[in-house]
């Protein structure tokens, strides 16, 4: 009877244990991206000296260990930008102050006053940083680092380089009126330089072309290398002259790189008139311009996509990529070592880290403006602690009836 006071005890001490992990789960219902734990148990066998078969005596439970649970949590949706949740495998890898890289699917980020995004403990979270586009539009990426974006960043100017304008030249004007429109462009520094355009009526359907651009910016401009051009249209409106593509040359004097030439482009690739300038009855008017240029723009905004492309709004418009997220995933998830926090690291058991970026390969993609919620099913907890809780009950009752009998057995000497 003494080995079955040793027995209930092993069950005491095993459903205790279980007890632990069922209220470690149901205290992180509410934990960022928090895996559950499952609890296992083994027996224990006590086998007799002779070996033989039937003789092997239960000798009560052991607490076998526990599992986590790598399912998916829910998705929440946050008004932070900078929030991100791991939609599939994966996880983030952040590295601390001395650069020791930790990993979590934990997605709250925010930007510290020196434009480092960090989680609420301080971790840098790592990504690949955009050196440039490829010729069809992919980013180029570097090394994996720290993603650093400061408030005071800005978008350097693009000077322009093609401009289109829609514009109908009447063609009942009389010799000697004129027409002028004028685009915005920009040099090397981002300044702004008009481009006025002016067209004379020489006759029907013939016009001059002449540019010009202020005395401050420039001693002036030039059509295809001459004060002016001549514009021709058809009988049916069509452009007739120039036949290709028309240079603008700027002579700049505002410290700017100089002579600048825009290409004034009236014809596509095939060498077909795009029906910019037309020559049809009506008043003369603009309809439409455009120009590639851009003055340089400060820091607006930060959002990040489901590839995990950290974008940045400038106050001139432009959207520019500037680091890609770094997710890693693991060959065995049941490997990795708890850290706390939400943290994770790597060990022998779940092999090196296999990093990448969103929606390649195994990983999965981001969830933006979400973090993931906890996988803790709390209705399963509960059921795992009625029966936890019925197990202990039993065990103890096993110790007090194995007393009961002792105490009888002692009687038998009264």
């Amino acid at each position: 009877m003494i080995g079955s006071l040793f027995a209930g005890i092993s069950g005491l001490n095993a459903n205790a244990t279980a007890m632990t992990v069922v209220g470690d789960n149901i205290a992180n219902v509410n934990t960022t991206a928090f895996k559950a734990n499952r609890f296992s148990f083994a027996n224990i066998l006590s086998q007799s000296l002779g070996g033989g078969g039937g003789d092997d005596i239960g000798r009560g439970v052991d607490f076998w260990g526990t599992t986590a649970l790598w399912s998916q949590g829910s998705l929440e949706n946050t008004s932070n930008p900078t929030d991100m949740a791991i939609n599939g495998r994966g996880f983030f890898m952040v590295n601390d102050s001395s650069g020791s890289s930790f990993y979590s699917r934990a997605g709250e980020f925010s930007f510290d006053r020196n434009g480092d995004l960090r989680n609420p403990d301080g971790y840098l979270l790592q990504g690949y940083q955009v050196t440039g586009l490829s010729p069809t539009g992919g980013l180029i990426l570097g090394g994996i680092t720290d993603i650093n974006i400061p408030g005071n960043s800005t978008s350097p100017p693009a000077p322009s380089t093609t401009f289109t304008v829609d514009v109908n030249l009447d063609a009942g004007a009389a010799p000697g009126q004129t027409y002028s429109t004028t685009i915005s462009s920009y040099d090397s520094l981002g300044n702004s330089i008009p481009v006025t355009l002016d067209f004379l009526n020489t006759g029907i359907g013939q016009w001059t072309a002449s540019a010009s651009i202020p005395a401050s910016a420039g001693t002036g401009a030039t059509l295809n290398g001459a004060a002016s051009i001549p514009v021709t249209f058809d009988p049916s409106g069509n452009l007739l002259t120039p036949p290709g593509d028309v240079t603008v040359g700027l002579a700049l004097t505002n410290g700017a790189a100089a002579p600048q030439n825009i290409l004034w482009d009236l014809y596509d690739a095939a060498g077909l008139n795009r029906g910019d300038l037309t020559g049809y009855a009506g008043q003369s008017t603009t309809t439409f311009q455009t120009q590639d240029g851009y003055p340089a723009g400060s820091l607006r905004s930060v959002a990040v996509d489901e590839s995990g492309v950290v974008t940045g709004s400038y106050s001139n418009g432009q959207l520019t990529p500037l680091f890609q997220v770094a997710l890693v995933d693991f060959p065995s998830l049941y490997g990795l070592t708890k850290m706390g926090n939400n943290l994770y690291d790597e060990s022998l058991d779940s092999g090196q880290p296999l990093p990448g970026t969103p929606g390649r390969g195994t990983l999965g993609s981001i969830s933006p403006r979400a973090i993931e919620m906890s996988n803790v099913d709390l209705a399963q907890e509960f059921v795992k602690m009625i029966t936890t809780q019925r197990a202990f009950q039993a065990n103890s009752r096993v110790i007090t009836t194995s007393d009961e009998v002792l105490t009888e057995l002692i009687n038998i000497k009264r």
